[in-house]
């Protein structure tokens, strides 16, 4: 009789232990931002190197508070270095208005980006992961979204076979079907 009891306590415990631990918060994923008040290490982007112009005179007139020849632009980084022409004027340049168009045969979305995110956040609170993994705080992203996930290999190799060139995924003897496995 005493030892059930003990059982029955320790079992009462364990629950009110468990109960402690929920919490109201929205699932939180993955830690992409800081919730410090430090600063954002990935916000500071370095100078480019001083370099002099071929022609003193062809600088343009000094800005206070605005752009000099130094400052980083990574997205026209990005886009240079993807092929493409940085967009200085804010409209769509004219070799791309095709692409443009093709782009939003569809028609847009409005809002599309909120939407997401509340289906997001939905699908997250649903599959938040085990008791266990929630009390050690243990990433359940991947987990969550794990039959939604594209095997990269697997679709490169089917490609290959279909006889597709793919110049920018690595060499085929690199990967082989054994290496996705």
């Amino acid at each position: 009789m005493r030892s059930a009891r003990v059982v029955l306590a320790v079992v009462t415990a364990s629950l009110l232990v468990l109960a402690a631990c929920s919490s109201k918060t929205p699932p939180n994923l993955m830690n992409i931002r800081s919730e410090t008040d430090g600063p954002d290490e990935f916000a500071i982007l370095p100078p480019k190197p001083l370099a002099m112009p071929e022609s003193l005179t062809a600088l343009p007139e000094p800005t206070p508070g605005g752009e000099n020849r130094t400052d980083q632009h990574p997205m026209d980084d990005a886009l240079v270095a993807l092929g493409g022409k940085p967009n200085t004027t804010g409209k769509v340049a004219a070799a791309d208005v095709s692409l443009y168009n093709y782009a939003n045969r569809e028609g847009i979305t409005p809002g599309i980006r909120q939407t997401l995110a509340t289906e997001d956040y939905d699908f997250r609170r649903a599959h938040n992961g085990r008791v266990l993994e929630r009390m050690v705080g243990q990433n359940v992203y991947f987990k969550a979204y794990r039959d939604y996930a594209l095997d990269q290999y697997a679709e490169l190799l089917k490609w290959r076979a279909r006889g597709v060139q793919t110049p920018a995924a690595p060499p085929p003897g690199a990967i082989s079907a054994n290496a996705i496995k």
